[in-house]
């Protein structure tokens, strides 16, 4: 039996906060979705945190472009980014405008609209893995570029996202480790959040340099 997303949307000053802050305090949170057929509610329970200018990792870290315009606020909106030409990714602005910090959304529950989610992702074998991932996240709630800048703390009537208060998870519940996927001097910050034995968490990948993909690859995000 699906649950109920409850509670109030998380307002802006949320978000307006440093990163590392934000990120932790994302999980257990419910993600909504409205798309023209319904709603997708997700419970958060993988996030990673991305510092801007100041963190190698992050796609600022060299400097505002086109496409990571988004990122340098204002906080509690959406930047949402396309990578290895076939996948899309969502992160949630966070911290003062200009500085460009974000945190990616990694993977969740889907706690209502299973049906709609599945017909994204025909290939998740369990609804587990509906969501598990950056990009199959995203693909589940139907996110592109469409949604790059989208205003998450906004009217309720005008939110194709938002972001509801949810239920927290305590501190002992919560894992730290390396951000999937980053190398160089980013790679050994403990930036990835998770919520312990959560059986929707994304399996942890070391940067492996770059290589060809191909579809059948999961994707190794960073923001």
């Amino acid at each position: 039996m699906e649950q109920e997303p409850a509670g109030r949307p998380l307002p802006r000053d949320f978000f307006d906060r440093p990163v590392l802050e934000v990120a932790p305090d994302l999980l257990g949170r419910t993600l909504v979705r409205t798309l023209p057929d319904g709603e997708i509610a997700l419970r958060l329970t993988e996030v990673e945190a991305y510092a801007g200018e100041a963190d190698p990792g992050s796609h600022a870290f060299r400097g505002r472009t086109a496409r990571n315009a988004s990122m340098y606020g204002p906080p509690g909106h959406v930047y949402v980014y396309f990578t290895y030409g076939m996948w899309h990714c969502m992160n949630l602005v966070c911290g003062p405008p200009g500085h460009a910090s974000a945190v990616l959304v990694r993977a969740g529950e889907i706690l209502t609209g299973t049906a709609l989610a599945r017909a994204r992702r025909p290939a998740a074998r369990t609804d587990a893995e509906l969501a598990r991932g950056p990009a199959r996240l995203a693909t589940a709630l139907d996110v592109d570029r469409t949604l790059d800048g989208e205003d998450i703390c906004g009217p309720a009537q005008d939110a194709h996202l938002r972001i509801l208060h949810g239920t927290p998870v305590p501190e002992r519940s919560i894992r730290t480790g390396p951000r999937t996927g980053v190398g160089g001097d980013g790679a050994t910050r403990p930036w990835r959040f998770w919520i312990a034995e959560d059986p929707t968490v994304s399996p942890y990948r070391a940067h492996q340099g770059k290589r060809k993909r191909t579809r059948l690859d999961a994707p190794v995000a960073k923001s």
